[in-house]
């Protein structure tokens, strides 16, 4: 038996439980892994209250990223023993395979012997964000060195590792957060510029900042009217990459600036390069370069025990917090 976290009707951080569960251990191709912490993102939020793109049977696990030992190892695995420490790329369905738990199985190619140097709670903040920052700046935009690039929502988890992404490649980095209460966290993170939105005309700084250069890469999770003022500050040809929807307004096609710039708008999704071996690979190389050289390192907002995963998801919906949150097991 294991503690597991589910809900079993949708709602708010309340509906939260942990109920024991059986051991079934892993099967084929899989590896069981005894979770010492779990990284948590704002898609199980939306799973717990039935607003994802997966539609669970309940009652449901959730969970999407977690950190710790091999506990044991499916039929045709193989590179993996009992007692490796591991960490775990978000599968393409957390429904399938649910990270809250004391003990989680995984399919083995998205389990990732990480750099030794990591912390358990480090360890469990990598894969998504970091994914996510690749996938978006390095295998679609191809961001380079003499580019301006806008990163929205900049003190998220995916934001901030955007940030210390463009800085491995060089570009120059232009942060948008809401107020200026995180200006100072941002420079200090690698930003080279702070826009606060509700605070500054957000098209006007960005024309001051780039000048007739423009913008070339724009990654925002937001959506939502800010389209507006950010396609107008883009260059020619520049891209614009969204990965959420949190905004609850529309989200209006700016018609001229795609017309007389010849702008790309992209939907994404990390799916794109977890679905992807070949793509998954080079993501990794790249990652796991940059965990070891100390270019990219994992922000942790907070940390909660395993027992207050409420908590933990009213701390993740408050959008307080800077970076990723942890809970421990």
């Amino acid at each position: 038996m294991a503690r597991v976290i589910r809900f079993h009707e949708h709602g708010g951080p309340e509906v939260l439980r942990i109920d024991e569960a059986d051991d079934a251990g892993p099967g084929p191709g899989e590896l069981q892994i005894r979770v010492r912490a779990l990284g948590l993102n704002r898609a199980e939020a939306l799973l717990r209250s039935g607003s994802y793109i997966e539609t669970p049977k309940l009652p449901s696990g959730l969970g999407l990223e977690a950190a710790g030992t091999v506990a044991a190892v499916g039929e045709g695995v193989e590179g993996f023993t009992s007692g490796d420490a591991v960490s775990v790329i978000p599968p393409i369905s957390m429904v399938r395979w649910p990270a809250y738990s004391e003990l989680a199985t995984f399919p083995a190619e998205f389990v990732v012997k990480h750099p030794p140097s990591l912390s358990w709670e480090a360890a469990a903040a990598v894969w998504m964000q970091y994914l996510t920052a690749y996938g978006a700046l390095i295998d679609i935009a191809k961001l380079r060195s003499e580019d301006f690039i806008v990163i929205t929502a900049a003190s998220s988890s995916v934001g901030l590792a955007a940030i210390q992404m463009a800085n491995i490649i060089g570009a120059t980095v232009i942060a948008v957060t809401r107020t200026s209460a995180k200006k100072e966290a941002l420079l200090n993170s690698g930003a080279a510029y702070v826009i606060a939105s509700a605070e500054e005309d957000l098209e006007a700084r960005l024309k001051e900042i780039t000048g007739p250069d423009g913008v070339r890469v724009v990654l925002d999770p937001i959506g939502g009217p800010i389209f507006g003022p950010l396609t107008a500050a883009m260059s020619r040809g520049g891209i614009l990459i969204e990965y959420g929807g949190l905004s609850s307004e529309p989200t209006p096609f700016p018609l001229f600036p795609v017309l007389s710039k010849t702008l790309t708008l992209r939907g994404y999704l990390v799916h794109e390069i977890v679905g992807d071996p070949v793509r998954l690979e080079a993501a990794k190389g790249f990652i796991l370069d940059g965990l070891v050289s100390g270019s990219l390192r994992p922000v942790i907002a907070k940390t909660f025990p395993f027992d207050q995963i409420v908590e933990a998801h009213r701390f993740l919906e408050s959008n307080n917090q800077f970076g990723k949150i942890v809970v421990t097991v």
